[in-house]
């Protein structure tokens, strides 16, 4: 017996955390967008968190603007749709509240230069403050779907990173020693990096390294609870429960990307479970050759522009199908849906449950059950 079922419906009603990854320009918000769509048209409750500072969400989604927590975006769907835009700063806040000891210990971190620097313009904050937002929506009970929209970097994997970039430092023998209260062990550090220190404080400023010392004795205590949620993070990122969505364009710039994007993610042993490539030309039943011909018996006529109008979009189209198979070639169980280039951007929510709906029905997989 042979059933149809579209992989990426499969995705969007299984799945409990979708990803979407690629390079800019390629309308990668725009899926992420109508990836949630789809899953509240499913019935389910999807929110939509953007990593990326740009307004191209909110202006997708035609509303004014998003915040740190979800926004409900009304529509006609029988799920629930939300959707928001990562403030690092404030889910820094919100997890330094949480793994806080004391009230004391809470207003000297969040009070303390150093902790203001990092927490708002230190590169890789912005990763790690987004996997702890997905995995806070994932785990509050609100959600059965959370989709990202990652920035538009060719680092594919400085999300999945950043976890571990902070595993790593609250791990470090230097950490360790410089939020002991032991004395010897200070004066140790001291005869050990006094130099290094005396150097960083002649080019950062003496107050600015006295800061960064005192917020690591100050965050003394709370190392294990970031520990714990960035490994449950990073396991909840490479579990079966998400997925990888790699978006693209079929020009030749972003297919190189996207072949590098998939490069690197299969050198982390991380499977992508769709390729969605954008802004695809329609594909024609002529045939270059039937083109050619057509072209050729209308060379004189009135008729001639419009006949190598075709000529060229069956060339093109060609192209596309061309580079979209070598692309598949670095996916061969990806499962592969091709948008078609339409008319107007789509940036209100109509179009969004349109492309809802290209997204889960145009690339159905054949499976036989024996």
């Amino acid at each position: 017996m042979t059933t149809t079922e579209p992989k990426y419906d499969h995705l969007v009603t299984k799945k409990q955390v979708i990803v979407t990854c690629g390079t800019g320009g390629v309308g990668k918000t725009t899926i992420a967008a109508s990836t949630a769509i789809a899953a509240a048209k499913a019935g389910r409750r999807a929110v939509v968190i953007t990593i990326d500072p740009a307004k191209r969400l909110a202006d997708t989604l035609g509303i004014d603007q998003l915040g740190n927590t979800p926004t409900i975006i009304e529509g006609p769907w029988p799920g629930t749709l939300g959707a928001m835009m990562l403030n690092s700063k404030a889910t820094f806040d919100h997890v330094v509240e949480q793994h806080a000891t004391t009230q004391d210990q809470l207003e000297q971190i969040l009070n303390n230069r150093f902790y203001i620097n990092v927490s708002s313009e230190l590169p890789g904050t912005q990763d790690y403050m987004a996997t702890e937002k997905l995995y806070q929506l994932h785990t509050c009970g609100q959600w059965d779907l959370v989709v990202v929209d990652t920035p538009p970097t060719r680092d594919a994997l400085a999300f999945l990173e950043a976890p571990k970039v902070l595993t790593r430092l609250l791990n470090n023998t230097i950490y360790k020693m410089l939020v002991s209260p032991r004395p010897l062990v200070l004066r140790t550090v001291s005869r050990a990096a006094g130099l290094v220190v005396r150097r960083l404080s002649r080019v950062v400023g003496a107050e600015v390294v006295d800061d960064a010392i005192e917020f690591f004795q100050t965050f003394q205590g709370m190392e294990e609870g970031f520990k714990q949620r960035s490994a449950a993070a990073l396991t909840l990122l490479t579990s079966e429960d998400s997925a990888f969505v790699l978006v693209a364009s079929p020009r030749s710039d972003t297919i190189a990307e996207a072949r590098y994007f998939l490069s690197r993610l299969d050198e982390a042993s991380l499977t992508v479970a769709g390729v969605v490539v954008n802004r695809v030309l329609a594909a024609l039943s002529a045939s270059a050759a039937d083109a050619a011909d057509i072209s050729r018996h209308l060379q004189d006529t009135p008729l001639a522009a419009a006949a190598q109008a075709l000529t060229d979009h069956v060339k093109a189209a060609a192209g596309d199908d061309n580079r979209i198979e070598q692309l598949m070639v670095y996916a061969p169980n990806a499962t592969l849906i091709k948008i078609p280039l339409m008319a107007t951007d789509v940036h209100d929510l109509t179009k969004l449950s349109h492309l809802a709906e290209l997204l889960t029905s145009n690339s159905p997989e054949e499976t036989t059950d024996t």
